[in-house]
């Protein structure tokens, strides 16, 4: 573990000292073309700071204690309170540092924090911090998206280990990942909530196949992976066994609260604009005058005013000690659909040109950004859960409503039909 850039903040530490030790730290640390990039917004950023370069630098924030400021400093963290973090933050923001390995930070790590060994999180959570060691998710299945906990890979105990086999599917990063966590069938004979268990597979393991999957736009986000006989020490269990409902809860928060955000879902990535932008756009392309255009640009505005102050919510919980929680679904449910009508104005903007383009030999190099956001964008209201499972979820668990009536909830999960 590093510690030569580590920055000198604790608990103890006022406010103007935070701003004072972050900003020397961004002076000494931060290459000068990036700053000197900063005033003029992310896109210059990224202009100045090529994605791999990004890469090769980011284990320096990282070893400050910057990058997960809130967490314990044994994890890489600073131990700060969330009052704390919010001022290093407000020096931090306009550099654009964005934290990497995101489905390790958002999904693995709050399952490790809530539910993880002393040993495990001494083990995983400095390296998946440094972007060392990257993460996916085995959740969905083939027969088991919407209704996860009907999920059919098996997990049979032998000794000191579990024989893991099935098929999970719409896995995101998969195919540059180290590691996973997987929620796994340990008992059929037990409710379809009451029988799975948690795991940490090393995708490098015998049996382990990942095939990536190529979505609309082109690109490979997803992939299917299928466990053969992959055999997983049981030290690599998190949580206990047939717990493994309750431990996957703190993935399932996370990860709505990390696609409910502004670029949610990777189209940030590939040419995902927020309002602001797509202003610029329109009076670049002589549209901002159209009273049409003009409506829609106001009521996405307003609505991610109203998004970021929902998940300002969500994040103030999470830096205090808490979980996302149910409320993350408010985000969730807000932000797919927003997002997809950004993303489908973007295109709108082009006209013609977002209809057609030049011929080439890999056509996703030659489609336009705005096309390929609008084309990603279709996932929003799929991926970290559908827009329907979300509203079930803030309905019964926020809104306090009855449950859907489900004749099969008491029954052992070998007894439920399934497709």
């Amino acid at each position: 573990m590093g510690t030569d850039t580590r920055v000198a903040l604790s608990s103890t530490s006022s406010d103007d000292a935070i701003r004072e030790v972050v900003t020397s730290w961004v002076e000494a640390n931060v290459p000068e073309a990036w700053r000197k990039a900063a005033p003029h917004g992310r896109a210059e950023i990224r202009r100045v700071r090529p994605r791999a370069e990004y890469d090769a630098w980011y284990p320096t924030f990282a070893d400050s204690g910057l990058a997960v400021a809130t967490w314990p400093v044994e994890y890489l963290g600073l131990d700060l309170t969330v009052e704390q973090a919010r001022v290093a933050e407000s020096i931090l923001a306009p550099f654009n540092l964005g934290r990497l390995n995101p489905l390790g930070l958002n999904s693995a790590a709050p399952a490790l924090f809530a539910h993880g060994t002393d040993a495990q999180r001494l083990r995983y959570l400095p390296p998946m911090v440094r972007n060392e060691e990257k993460w996916c998710q085995l959740l969905s299945e083939p027969g088991a998206g919407s209704d996860l906990a009907s999920l059919a890979m098996r997990a049979v105990r032998d000794g000191d280990e579990w024989v893991l086999n099935g098929q999970k599917v719409w896995t995101t990063w998969a195919h540059f990942s180290e590691f996973a966590v997987c929620l796994a069938r340990s008992d059929p004979t037990r409710k379809k909530r009451d029988g799975l268990t948690y795991f940490i597979v090393d995708l490098s393991w015998p049996g382990v196949d990942v095939r990536p999957l190529r979505h609309i736009g082109g690109e490979v986000d997803f992939n299917e992976v299928f466990l053969d006989e992959v055999r997983v020490p049981d030290s690599n269990r998190i949580g206990a066994a047939g717990d493994g409902w309750r431990v996957a809860g703190s993935s399932l928060a996370g990860e709505r609260q990390m696609v409910s955000g502004s670029g949610s879902g990777g189209v940030d990535r590939i040419g995902g604009a927020g309002a602001d932008v797509l202003l610029a756009r329109a009076q670049a392309v002589g549209r901002a005058a159209d009273a049409v255009v003009r409506q829609r640009l106001m009521s996405a505005y307003s609505e991610e005013r109203v998004r970021d102050w929902t998940n300002q919510r969500v994040r103030a919980t999470v830096r205090a000690g808490g979980t996302p929680g149910p409320a993350a679904s408010i985000g969730k449910v807000h932000q797919g659909t927003l997002n997809q009508r950004l993303q489908l104005l973007a295109a709108d903007l082009l006209g013609v040109h977002a209809t057609a383009w030049p011929a080439g030999a890999d056509y996703p190099d030659q489609m336009p950004l705005e096309v390929k956001g609008m084309l990603r964008s279709r996932a929003n209201t799929i991926e970290g859960g559908t827009t329907e499972v979300n509203k079930n979820i803030l309905g019964e668990r926020v809104l306090g409503l009855p449950r859907e009536p489900d004749p099969w909830a008491d029954k052992p999960w070998e007894e439920i039909p399934r497709s």
